[in-house]
């Protein structure tokens, strides 16, 4: 399904207030997060608010998704099984190794409706080699999505995440390729920065550039610049607009490329306009 998944938004699902205001907020996707986000002493009430919020509902054309803790810890078969029992549209899950953690995780939420996908972080190193071998996987599972999760790469690889991420450029790319290899829908980290919009605005055009849908984000603020940034603008729609009526013309009909405003045209690139012109009107 074609829509926009611009922003995605943490926030902890055991702060009522932030929850409610979520509802308000442009993001496309909302992430209640009973994981990193949350005290340990609050997740059993986090895990409750999350299931209570997507019950009571109100969140309009956004996706709701909920952030369970991890195997290995004492929380994760209770998330597993109230968040599959709520029908999210989907459940992120954390600290992915192999192809046998992405199995574990889509056989623990096997009672969840149809419609709730299973989307993973990316933030190990040990996922790094096997990126591919486990994207295939959305052939055979619930797996529908990649969130990179830039701050436990830092942490493992005892990395510096500075204006530019230069050590994370190639995993950027890497995990980019791989998703698009299989169909994924692939989502860049976050922004550590809250409070000056340029830095955040100028991460959104980076992650933009790689090929992500969208961004992850931490706070209300950084909703808005990462909106404008993945939101084709006026001129892109024109052009994509001009790519498809132009192939669209009898006298094209059959051609493989063509000129469209001076510029050469191929199938590659009416394929690139028509999903430009879905995300455009999908986000209205």
């Amino acid at each position: 399904m074609i829509r926009p998944r611009r922003s995605v938004l943490y926030l902890p699902a055991s702060n009522a207030k932030a929850v409610a205001k979520a509802r308000t907020l442009a993001a496309d996707v909302l992430v209640l997060d009973l994981e990193d986000a949350v005290a340990p002493e609050n997740k059993p009430e986090a895990r409750a608010a999350a299931v209570a919020a997507i019950a009571e509902g109100g969140f309009g054309r956004r996706e709701v998704v909920i952030r369970v803790n991890a195997f290995g810890t004492e929380w994760a078969e209770a998330d597993l099984a109230a968040a599959a029992a709520a029908g999210p549209d989907a459940i992120l899950v954390p600290k992915v190794s192999t192809i046998g953690d992405v199995r574990a995780y889509d056989a623990a939420i096997s009672a969840a409706p149809a419609h709730t996908r299973l989307w993973i972080m990316v933030e190990t190193c040990a996922l790094m080699p096997r990126l591919d071998e486990v994207a295939a996987l959305a052939g055979s599972t619930r797996l529908a999505a990649f969130a990179m999760g830039t701050n436990d790469l830092a942490k493992e690889m005892r990395a510096q995440l500075k204006p530019g991420r230069a050590p994370f450029l190639p995993i950027l790319t890497q995990t980019v390729c791989a998703a698009r290899a299989h169909g994924l829908l692939v989502f860049d980290g976050v922004s550590n920065e809250f409070r000056d919009m340029a830095v955040v605005r100028a991460e959104c055009e980076q992650g933009l550039e790689f090929g992500f849908d969208g961004k992850c984000l931490i706070h209300p603020d950084q909703v808005e610049p990462c909106n404008a940034v993945f939101t084709p603008s006026a001129a892109d729609v024109t052009r994509a607009q001009a790519v498809v009526d132009a192939f669209a013309l009898p006298e094209n009909q059959g051609k493989g490329a063509i000129r469209v405003e001076g510029k050469m045209a191929e199938l590659l690139h009416l394929e690139q306009a028509r999903h430009l012109l879905a995300i455009a009107a999908a986000i209205g």
